[in-house]
C-alpha cells in the first residue's frame, strides 16, 4: 500500500480496528506509513455514511442566543477569547473558560478578520465569534441538513471546501474536520488558494505523534475507525506543508481527559454510545470523578510534553513566492 500523503511504499504497517463509537465492532483495515509515520485508511467502506448517527449528523436548532447581562458577559469573554484583548473578558475567561476560542489568538485574529470555518456543521464557535461582533466571517459544511441563516446574521453554507469562491482569507480553521475527508492534498491546495498572502490556517486533528497512540494502538479512542480517514502525525502534517507552498510554524497540543477515558473504555469493550460509557452516564460508568480528575491532569502534563493526542496545526501562508 502506497502512503497517500508522502507516496511511500516501504516498511508500512496495517493495523484491524474495531468501529467502537456506535458499538458496531466491525473491522477496519488501516496502514502506518513507514516514511511519515501518517496512519490511514486502506479502503473507505462503501457505506460510509451508515457510520454517522442520523440522517442530520449536525442540529442547529440547539444554539440559543443569551440575553441581557449574560450576554454581555459571555460576549466580553468570547472577545477576550478570540483576540486577547478586553480585561473585563480575561477575568470572565479565567472563570469559566472558552476552551476553544484560544485557539485563534495564534493566528493574531482581530474583529475585522476574514474567517472561514470549514466542516463547521451546525456553526457553534462561527455563532459565538458573531455574537460578540466579529462581522466577516463564514461556514461551510456539505453535510449539513440545509444552507444555516442565524437570526444575527451568521451564514453556514451547505458546500464543500472546493465549492468556495472568494478568496483572500484572513483565517480559514478546520476543527476535527480535516481527518474525515479522503482528498487531502487537494483541500491543503485550495487552503492555498483561498487564503490571502500572510494568512493562517489553523487544522485541528487527532495526531498519532502522541502517547496515547503509543499506548493504546487501535483501542486509542481517537481512532474512530472507519470516520477517521487520516490520524497525522508531526511530520506528515509537515510533508503536507512542504509539499502545498504553505509554511508549519506551530503545533499546539490540546488533548483532554477523553484518551483516557474513552481508550480505557474500548479497553474493557465498552462503546462510547453504550449505557455504561461516561459520555452516556457518567455516574454509571466504571470512572469515579476523582479518575476523571486525574486523567485531566494527565492530559494537560502531555500536552505541555508534546504528547497530548490531538493538536491544532497552524499553517501560514507567505506574504510572497
Amino acid at each position: 500500500m502506497q502512503c497517500r500523503i508522502c507516496s511511500n511504499s516501504e516498511n508500512n504497517k496495517t493495523h484491524e480496528a474495531r468501529e467502537m463509537m456506535l458499538g458496531m465492532r466491525d473491522i477496519h483495515t488501516y496502514f502506518e506509513c513507514g516514511n511519515c509515520g501518517c496512519l490511514q485508511i486502506a479502503e473507505v467502506p462503501d457505506n460510509i455514511q451508515d457510520y454517522y448517527p442520523g440522517d442530520d449528523y449536525y442540529s442547529y436548532d440547539e444554539i440559543k442566543p443569551e440575553t441581557g447581562l449574560k450576554k454581555a458577559m459571555i460576549t466580553a469573554r468570547d472577545r477576550y477569547a478570540a483576540t486577547g484583548h478586553g480585561f473585563i473578558g480575561k477575568l470572565l475567561q479565567m472563570r469559566k473558560p472558552h476552551d476553544k476560542l484560544p485557539r485563534l489568538q495564534k493566528a493574531n485574529v482581530t474583529m475585522q478578520s476574514k474567517i472561514l470555518d470549514i466542516g463547521c456543521g451546525a456553526g457553534h464557535l462561527l455563532h459565538s465569534l458573531k455574537e460578540c461582533g466579529f462581522e466577516n466571517i463564514l461556514g461551510a459544511d456539505p453535510f449539513n441538513a440545509k444552507k444555516i441563516e442565524y437570526d444575527n446574521g451568521l451564514i453556514i453554507e451547505q458546500k464543500s471546501i472546493h465549492e468556495i469562491t472568494e478568496g483572500d482569507w484572513d483565517f480559514i480553521m478546520m476543527n476535527h474536520s480535516f481527518e474525515h475527508v479522503m482528498d487531502q492534498h487537494e483541500v491543503i491546495a485550495k487552503i492555498e488558494e483561498l487564503l490571502k498572502p500572510g494568512g493562517v490556517c489553523m487544522i485541528r486533528v487527532p495526531t498519532v505523534s502522541s502517547w496515547a497512540w503509543d499506548h493504546y494502538g487501535v483501542d486509542w479512542v481517537q481512532l474512530d475507525a472507519p470516520r477517521h480517514l487520516f490520524l497525522h502525525s508531526q511530520k506528515s502534517m509537515q510533508s503536507l506543508a512542504d509539499q502545498s507552498g504553505l509554511e508549519l510554524k506551530e503545533t499546539v497540543y490540546d488533548s483532554f481527559a477523553f484518551q483516557y477515558w474513552g481508550s480505557e473504555q474500548y479497553l474493557k469493550d465498552i462503546p462510547l454510545n453504550d449505557e455504561r460509557s461516561y459520555a452516556v452516564n457518567p455516574e454509571k460508568s466504571i470512572f469515579s470523578e476523582h479518575k476523571i480528575s486525574e486523567y485531566a491532569i494527565r492530559s494537560k502534563a502531555l500536552n505541555a510534553e508534546q504528547q497530548g493526542d490531538q493538536a491544532a496545526f497552524y499553517f501560514h501562508k507567505p506574504t510572497s513566492a
